[in-house]
Order: C-alpha cells, then sequence, then structure tokens
C-alpha cells in the first residue's frame, strides 16, 4: 500500500479518534469531578459527612473502574442503542468510552482533593464560607495542578480505550490497526497507526505536564509571601510588648 492510499484512511481514522477522546473526555470530566469532590465531602470527618451515601458512590465508581472496557463494551450495548441508535460507529463509541472514563478521573479528582490543605478549609470556616465556597475558592483552586495531570491521564487512557472500540466497529486508529494491520498484513500501516498514537500521547503527557508545573509554581511563588508579612507585621508587636513588660 503506497503512502497515497494510506494517507486518506490514517486522515479518517485520526478524526474519529479524535471526535471519540474528545467528547468522551467532556463527559467524563463533567460527571466525574463532582462525583470525586462528594466522595471527599460524604466521607468520615468530611464537610458533608454520610458514610452510607459514601459507601454507594465508592461502590459505584469501584464496579466501574474494575470492569474490563471490552466487557463494558459489551455490557452497555443495549444502553447505547437506546441513546445513539446503534451500537457501530465512532458516536456509539462515545458512550461506554465516556461510562468507562467517569469512575477512572472520579478517583484521580479525589485523590487531588484529599491532599488540599486542611487548614485552608477550617480558614475558610471560620470566615462563614458554606461548603459549596469551600468547593469553589478553596478544594478546586488548591487541587488545580494535580485536577490538570489527572485529566492528563484520563486523556491518555481514553486514547487506548478508544483503540479497543476500534476492534469492535467503533472506527478510529485501533479499527484501521486491526482491519489493514492485522487482517490484511499491512504490518507497515500499523507500525505508522502505532507511531501516530506514540507521538499523540507524547504530545499530550508534555501539555499536561508543563500546564500542572505552571499553575503549581505560580501558587508556590504567592504561598510564602503571606507567611512573611504576617512575620513581619507580628514582629513590631512583639517588641512593644517586652517594651511594656
Amino acid at each position: 500500500m503506497t503512502w497515497s492510499e494510506m494517507q486518506p484512511l490514517l486522515s479518517q481514522a485520526c478524526s474519529e479518534t479524535f471526535t471519540m477522546v474528545l467528547w468522551s473526555t467532556l463527559i467524563a470530566v463533567v460527571a466525574g469531578l463532582p462525583l470525586g469532590i462528594l466522595l471527599v465531602l460524604t466521607d468520615r470527618g468530611g464537610l458533608l459527612q454520610n458514610v452510607v451515601a459514601n459507601k454507594v458512590i465508592g461502590q459505584v465508581v469501584n464496579i466501574g473502574r474494575s470492569m474490563p472496557f471490552i466487557i463494558l463494551m459489551v455490557a452497555l450495548m443495549t444502553f447505547t442503542r437506546w441513546v445513539t441508535g446503534t451500537t457501530i460507529g465512532t458516536t456509539a463509541a462515545i458512550v461506554p468510552l465516556a461510562i468507562g472514563g467517569i469512575p477512572f478521573f472520579a478517583r484521580l479528582v479525589e485523590t487531588a482533593v484529599r491532599e488540599v490543605d486542611h487548614g485552608l478549609v477550617e480558614a475558610v470556616q471560620s470566615m462563614g464560607g458554606n461548603t459549596w465556597t469551600i468547593v469553589r475558592k478553596v478544594l478546586v483552586p488548591e487541587a488545580l495542578p494535580s485536577l490538570i495531570a489527572s485529566t492528563t491521564t484520563t486523556i491518555i487512557a481514553l486514547i487506548g480505550y478508544s483503540a479497543m472500540a476500534g476492534t469492535v466497529g467503533g472506527g478510529g486508529l485501533g479499527d484501521l490497526a486491526v482491519r489493514y494491520g492485522y487482517q490484511r498484513f499491512e504490518t507497515q500501516l500499523m507500525w505508522i497507526t502505532v507511531a501516530i498514537l506514540a507521538v499523540v500521547i507524547s504530545l499530550i503527557q508534555f501539555a499536561g505536564d508543563f500546564a500542572a508545573r505552571a499553575l503549581h509554581g505560580r501558587g508556590a511563588r504567592s504561598g510564602p509571601a503571606p507567611k512573611l508579612r504576617l512575620l513581619k507585621a507580628g514582629e513590631p508587636a512583639a517588641a512593644d510588648i517586652s517594651k511594656v513588660a
């Protein structure tokens, strides 16, 4: 197979993979972010402590994470047909991709939010901040670098899932590699597909790491300043007290 024959196939496959990963990532982030935050808020000692709700949400997330994606696709065929009208094609593949990505991202969000300094939460509470204010002003902004890294990891995982979706008619680069590289023995096309996936994943990882480091560095530079000002403001007060004594 010549390059002129491979090029339109690769272009279409890349477009299908991009569509699947983009929409499934958006759905996973929109649904997984509040789910992960709820896992933290409803845990013991959380702002919305509810052990029963936490256990139920945790079990649902665990079941979603433990199920292999290829089995998840088969199990969701009826639901996928109800949502999209078909079980084959790029649009149909978005449904299991998104559902598989939600619990994956939710656990990453939970880990990221738990790393936030609890002292900041207590400070906002002492100033009368409610739960929504704490989530919006403290938990999400402080966990943002880790959330960016979690989103990067989710995107890369969904690219791998999309390749598996291609083996059962989902389209994309995985479908191209199987149909031409494996079934028609077009080894060159298969290795080009592998190279494209490797380059795309490397670029996404680089961009995600860069964004996470930039956000983390900005927070690190702005963090020590208030502490220094508080120390300097406290020194004259200590001196005045010693003079009075």
